[in-house]
């Protein structure tokens, strides 16, 4: 595998931004993981926390993990576009950059608590360029989170301005989740959740509601672990795996 650090100017966010890559060598039209983030983290985070080049070298993976800040993978509301410059101007950068695959059957998501989030949002808002998102520990249910203020009701105003907000600019997953149930394709989703972890709730109505909507090719695991590395780098190989079935 190749590792690559890369410095680019982003016009969408208009300064300079990085991402980094792991490629598997020789490859073309490599199948590729955009693999994000969560909020204390960084773009380096999933290289320095997790064995990810092992597990994307078994699979035969390009893997791409943007610098997402605190943004929440959204196009804020006192802030950057950071949806529009990680889900469209990112993937357009690296195609033309990268020996990468631009079908959609080889193209995904995936991500840990904000960056599960991010993931599933990237999914459900262009079904047609993703196959498959993975999330793990994700933050799912957004206007509920201004009610319990977590992270601190500042934040959450910044990014999406208000709960009602969010609904209407397409970040709330599940509202996204009932439109694409209805669009001509649906991304395979996997979902991952730990028996202590604090955003259990979260996870478990995002369940219920992809379950009620009989969403195709979904899987939902709850196993012992807390919201940790531990639990994700354990759980990122299950992902990856999900994905090598969906090419």
């Amino acid at each position: 595998m190749a590792f690559f650090q890369v410095d680019y100017k982003s016009a969408v966010l208009g300064k300079q931004t990085r991402f980094t890559a792991v490629i598997p060598e020789n490859a073309q039209n490599a199948p590729v993981v955009y693999l994000l983030h969560g909020l204390s983290d960084s773009c380096t985070s999933w290289m320095r926390r997790s064995s990810v080049e092992r597990y994307a070298e078994k699979q035969g993976f390009a893997v791409i993990m943007p610098e997402g800040e605190r943004s929440f993978y959204t196009d804020m509301k006192h802030g950057e576009a950071f949806f529009t410059a990680i889900a469209e101007e990112l993937p357009e950068f690296v195609s033309r950059m990268l020996p990468v695959s631009t079908e959609r059957e080889k193209n995904f998501t995936a991500g840990l608590s904000m960056g599960g989030y991010g993931a599933l949002k990237m999914a459900l808002r262009f079904p047609g360029k993703f196959a498959a998102a993975g999330i793990m520990s994700a933050v799912t249910d957004i206007p509920g989170k201004f009610a319990d203020q977590l992270f601190g009701q500042a934040m959450w105003q910044d990014i999406f301005g208000s709960a009602d907000e969010a609904v209407r600019d397409g970040n709330d997953l599940f509202t996204l989740a009932e439109k694409t149930a209805h669009a001509p394709l649906q991304p395979a989703v996997i979902q991952f959740c730990g028996t202590e972890d604090f955003l259990l709730e979260d996870n478990r109505k995002l369940n219920q509601t992809l379950e009620q909507l009989k969403w195709p090719r979904y899987i939902y695991r709850e196993t012992p672990g807390t919201h940790n590395w531990e639990f994700w780098d354990r759980h990122i190989q299950d992902v990856f795996e999900f994905f090598s079935k969906e090419i």
